[in-house]
């Protein structure tokens, strides 16, 4: 049984009533963690004027003699989770290798 109080449906089946206009908005939680164009744009810039902290410099000088575990396991240490230490270990590599093709 559903009972409808000011346009809000109450109970087991609730749901749209006839008093609301148009599609649904998409759900906030759907857009999180996407990156913006100006946001990539910003960081990019920043990366570009400051470079890379002490311990990424370090990260990248281990990639560089082959030492890819010690690598993680320093970016773990800084970063504080594996996902996060995997990723930042996979950004200097590529950082690495783009300075390598120029």
């Amino acid at each position: 049984m559903t009972t409808s109080i000011e346009g809000l449906r109450v109970g087991l089946k609730k749901g749209p009533t006839e008093f609301a206009a148009g599609p649904a908005k998409p759900n906030h939680q759907a857009s999180k963690g996407k990156i913006s164009k100006h946001t990539k744009f910003v960081r990019a810039l920043v990366r570009e004027v400051a470079g890379m902290a002490p311990y990424e410099r370090r990260i990248c000088e281990l990639l560089k003699v082959g030492k890819d575990k010690r690598a993680l396991k320093m970016a773990k240490r800084k970063l504080g989770t594996h996902r996060r230490g995997k990723a930042k270990r996979e950004e200097c590599s590529n950082l690495l290798r783009a300075a390598q093709k120029k």
